[in-house]
């Protein structure tokens, strides 16, 4: 009788509400394409009002036109979001054959991408530097200043020219044996070359100039959404992060410890050639 009792009394361990739902399998699909509207959506919220106000700028003689290559770089980047946002729809849409072919141009695109930034980076630069040459006594204090700001930029402009391709190198080599890796890489990529959008998000607060401390914060919480999720539904850290966090938290730590120091403006401009 006792254990007839003990069979009823028993409490079994709580089943996973998550795990084989109908509503599971849909966000898994649908998780990654939110995240590419997601990225979208950031780049417009900063760089609408930016451009607005630099256009505007423009008209007035207040700053020299927009160089080529910058031109460029946001026709690339724009597009490289909406190839984005279409393959992560593909998938979840089960065409799995588009995508695969769609992939090809993804990386011609991130190639493009990659080689006009390390083009756009010392051509803006260059524009304030030669700016400063020429400027009367009483504007080179102010283009010094913003020469010093480009300066602390360029450490976020390498690390973003560094790790892009790394991560998306890593994630296209998973892409045939490993989906899961190959579909969060790719995200985590992307999610590199925000903090320029981001940072131009007007009512954000931020500490830039003084810090890049904000930039780490905000690209962290930029793709929350897909890592929580990820932990929800699989109760750990998948390996994409793992290998993500590994790389890009020494690489944070570096660019703060440079951020602003004399050595490091030194060495910029060695870089920069001036």
């Amino acid at each position: 009788m006792a254990t007839v009792a003990g069979a009823y009394t028993k409490v079994e361990p709580r089943p996973d509400v998550l795990s084989g739902t109908p509503r599971a399998h849909a966000v898994d699909r649908w998780i990654f394409v939110f995240m590419a509207a997601w990225f979208i959506a950031i780049t417009l919220a900063g760089f609408i009002p930016d451009s607005i106000m630099k256009v505007g700028m423009v008209r007035a003689g207040a700053r020299p036109p927009f160089p080529l290559v910058l031109h460029m770089h946001a026709v690339l980047m724009g597009s490289f979001l909406l190839l984005l946002l279409a393959q992560t729809s593909l998938m979840a849409t089960g065409r799995r054959e588009l995508h695969m072919r769609l992939g090809i141009l993804g990386m011609a695109l991130a190639g493009a991408l990659v080689a006009v930034g390390f083009v756009l980076a010392p051509t803006m630069y260059h524009e304030t530097w030669n700016a400063l040459q020429s400027a009367p006594p009483n504007a080179r204090a102010k283009l010094q200043e913003l020469l010093s700001i480009k300066e602390n930029i360029l450490l976020l402009q390498i690390r973003i020219g560094i790790l892009f391709p790394l991560f998306l190198a890593i994630g296209l080599r998973a892409r045939k044996g490993n989906a899961g890796l190959h579909k969060r890489m790719i995200i985590l990529a992307t999610v590199m070359a925000l903090p320029a959008g981001i940072d131009r998000i007007p009512w954000l607060p931020t500490a830039l100039p003084a810090s890049p401390v904000s930039v780490d914060l905000y690209t962290i919480l930029a793709v929350s959404p897909m890592l929580v999720w990820d932990v929800i539904r699989n109760h750990s850290l998948h390996r994409a992060y793992w290998i993500w966090f590994a790389v890009t938290l020494p690489c944070a730590v570096i660019v703060n410890l440079l951020w602003n120091t004399p050595a490091w403006h030194a060495l910029a401009r060695q870089i920069m050639a001036v």
